[in-house]
């Protein structure tokens, strides 16, 4: 049985698309009979990252050396570019052992927008980390050219899923009653762009995150709903009127699949992430600028239609990608 070896340092009990990718592809992997072992921050002494408390950090991450060695992978693949990410990169140079990574998301941009550090500082520390490995998993085609355009190397492609045994369209066509937000409420997802549409429907947004209060402060016409999963979750997509997105920073976004699954379109802004998946009038609609005109188009679109574009997006799709990925150590 291969042994597969994952390194990350987001993992549960964080809600986010990286920890959903993972932990399902860990799942499907070993329904395939792969041995998985994943070293995660809840293997080591941690801290909670100030302003994020719910992004617990490893600080004692050079144990992880030592515990790469105990496990004696088959394939090492490291998910994360954090501490335990970076000490795991070490550790394979240093031994010449070929690796995998992922990029997740637009690094740059999220800090960028959280902490004003420019955009070519922290490229350049994402191309150190991820140009040394053997494969760079990223999530859509738009967004491997931007990364090739700035002089990353080794790009696959990495798609996404949903579990379509909870998502999926309500036999009545759902209430249409609210727009809906689903992800981290935080400033780099852009959600105030959502927050304050000039719109009568009633506006929803799932999740948390460091703004949450906030906003809650701030925009007391707003639902906030807190941490949803499973069918709870998929009851408020399907009975949304439109999914909106405001994010610019995505490089996929699964909450955008969930939605179409559950037959609920999509509004959002034309940038990478929701212009690999969203067609326009087919099952949303894309602006450069007017998120509420987006919103306008996306509502006409029909519901049926708008989960049959959602048919291809597996995680046993995903799963499968993820092996042709994988290098052996030796």
């Amino acid at each position: 049985m291969k042994k597969i070896l994952i390194i990350t340092d987001a993992w549960e009990p964080q809600v986010n698309g990286v920890v959903t990718t993972m932990t399902t592809v860990v799942k499907h992997l070993k329904k395939k009979s792969f041995n998985v072992e994943v070293l995660h921050p809840g293997h080591f002494h941690t801290f909670p990252l100030p302003n994020y408390p719910e992004i617990s950090i490893a600080w004692n991450f050079w144990e992880l050396k030592n515990k790469i060695k105990k496990i004696k992978p088959d394939y090492i693949h490291i998910s994360v570019e954090g501490p335990l990410g970076i000490t795991g990169r070490h550790f394979c140079l240093e031994h010449n052992i070929p690796y995998t990574s992922a990029i997740h998301t637009k690094f740059p941009e999220y800090v960028y927008e959280r902490f004003g550090i420019g955009l070519d500082v922290t490229n350049g520390l994402l191309k150190w980390f991820h140009n040394s490995a053997a494969k760079t998993l990223v999530n859509t085609k738009s967004h491997q050219k931007e990364l090739i355009d700035n002089g990353f190397t080794d790009l696959v492609l990495w798609s996404r899923g949903f579990d379509s045994d909870i998502f999926f369209p309500s036999k009545d066509g759902g209430k249409g009653k609210y727009l809906l937000y689903v992800g981290r409420v935080a400033i780099e997802k852009n959600i105030e762009e959502f927050l304050k549409l000039d719109t009568e429907m009633k506006k929803v947004v799932v999740g948390g995150g460091p703004k949450l209060n906030s906003y809650k402060k701030k925009y007391k016409d707003v639902d906030f709903l807190g941490y949803k999963q499973g069918k709870e979750l998929a009851d408020i997509y399907r009975d949304a009127a439109c999914f909106v997105f405001p994010s610019k920073t995505d490089t996929f976004g699964i909450v955008l699949i969930e939605a179409l699954a559950c037959g609920t379109p999509i509004a959002g802004f034309n940038v990478t992430g929701p212009k690999d998946i969203v067609v326009n009038g087919v099952n949303g609609s894309l602006t450069d600028d007017n998120l509420l005109d987006a919103v306008n188009k996306a509502l006409k679109c029909n519901r049926e239609v708008v989960n049959e574009t959602s048919m291809d997006y597996t995680w046993e799709k995903v799963t499968q990608q993820f092996i042709n990925s994988l290098v052996p150590v030796k």
